[in-house]
């Protein structure tokens, strides 16, 4: 039977139009249509399963998790005397940490926020400042 036939049987719910082995027929295709759909369904979850736990695992393993070998520096603050001759530059040259900061400029910075110098250049001799240090002795 033909595709339009079928259409217009379905149309009148003719049962004239369908012999048995039509009925078998189109129950097949039926049955098949379906069995295809959860044959996909089924696929498509698995393969969800799957991409899931590969995600996973490259995400485990390119985690930022530290070594066993990995020593943390702490930050602190000590007391230093400024001497005759001594500017910013000289003393940050001798602190300065490019782990901890992008430039000796950025740790200089840094150096007058906590002495409240307006000026780089301000540092008297016989002054005290406090500077910044980086160690992996925990104090």
């Amino acid at each position: 039977m033909s595709e339009a036939m079928m259409i217009a049987a379905s149309l009148y719910n003719d049962p004239r139009y369908f012999s048995e082995s039509e009925v078998r027929i189109r129950n097949n295709k039926i049955r098949r249509r379906k069995i295809v759909r959860r044959q996909f369904i089924m696929l498509m979850a698995v393969l969800s399963v799957l991409i899931f736990f590969i995600m996973f695992n490259i995400s485990v393993f390119n985690s930022d998790a530290q070594s066993d070998t990995y020593m943390p520096e702490y930050k602190y603050y000590k007391s230093i005397t400024v001497n005759y001759g001594d500017s910013l530059w000289t003393i940050a040259d001798s602190l300065y940490s490019s782990d901890h900061y992008d430039d000796i400029n950025d740790y200089i910075t840094e150096v007058c926020n906590i002495n409240n110098l307006a000026d780089a250049s301000d540092i008297i001799a016989g002054k005290s400042l406090i500077v910044p240090y980086y160690s992996t002795e925990f104090k």
